[in-house]
């Protein structure tokens, strides 16, 4: 459990709401660390000055935001930081339809371009050691009639890129829209001929990155994901 420097009491507008400014502020300082459990609310109460109602409503605003999440006997610890991101995102692709298709793969063409750009640039050997086993899997599971095994491999592929870029806010918008980029890939495996093409792609991905080419490596990628939003928009038109 990590201790809560001391403030000063707070006052002006709502309570809770401080209380929850604080705290994000002491996440983003790294005082408090993903996994790092939050003091109990007594504790909390004293180092804010505040009473427990605005404490508990405190802790459930940064819950509902994914900040942090709660564990068994009323504990809760900093979550990852790309939940937020994630919840931010689900919620925009759940209400909005289009969305689904149209602003993910723009998305993912801004991102992911860049991203194989400086994964070219900067990966390590084992990053392009899990980049060739992700290719391989995606390969060996081409008989799969399920698309499971495929999928899953595709994404991995997919982040050991964000990974090799060596830059969080990459990786973290990568993570973000996995449940609904893994939905849009599982999509592309069941378009007879598509999967098939999506390893011959990722191949000269791979092997862009391999030599240490971002040019090349931005253009494979590009040309990939506007092959895959075509395949996907004739598959799925609402993702």
């Amino acid at each position: 459990m990590t201790n809560i420097p001391n403030s000063d009491p707070i006052s002006g507008r709502k309570l809770y709401e401080s209380v929850a400014e604080s705290l994000v502020g002491q996440i983003g300082a790294s005082s408090l660390r993903v996994g790092d459990q939050l003091p109990p609310e007594r504790e909390l109460t004293e180092a804010f000055g505040v009473g427990r109602s605005s404490v508990r409503e405190a802790l459930r605003m940064l819950e509902s935001q994914g900040l942090i999440s709660a564990e068994s006997g009323g504990t809760f610890v900093v979550a990852e930081t790309s939940n937020p991101l994630n919840r931010s995102l689900e919620l925009v692709f759940s209400l909005d339809e289009q969305a689904r298709i149209t602003d993910l793969y723009e998305l993912r063409r801004i991102v992911e371009c860049e991203a194989a750009a400086l994964a070219a640039e900067r990966r390590t050997p084992g990053q392009l050691e899990a980049l060739k086993l992700a290719l391989s899997e995606m390969d060996a599971s081409l008989p799969d009639p399920k698309g499971q095994r495929f999928t899953s491999a595709d994404l991995r592929f997919h982040l050991a890129v964000g990974e090799a870029a060596d830059n969080k806010l990459v990786l973290n918008c990568l993570n973000a829209v996995r449940e609904v980029l893994r939905r849009a890939l599982l999509t592309i495996f069941l378009m007879p001929g598509s999967a098939a093409a999506a390893v011959e792609e990722h191949g000269r991905i791979y092997r862009a990155i391999a030599a240490n080419d971002p040019v090349a490596a931005r253009e494979e990628m590009r040309a990939h994901l506007i092959r895959v939003e075509k395949d996907v928009a004739k598959g799925a038109p609402n993702g």
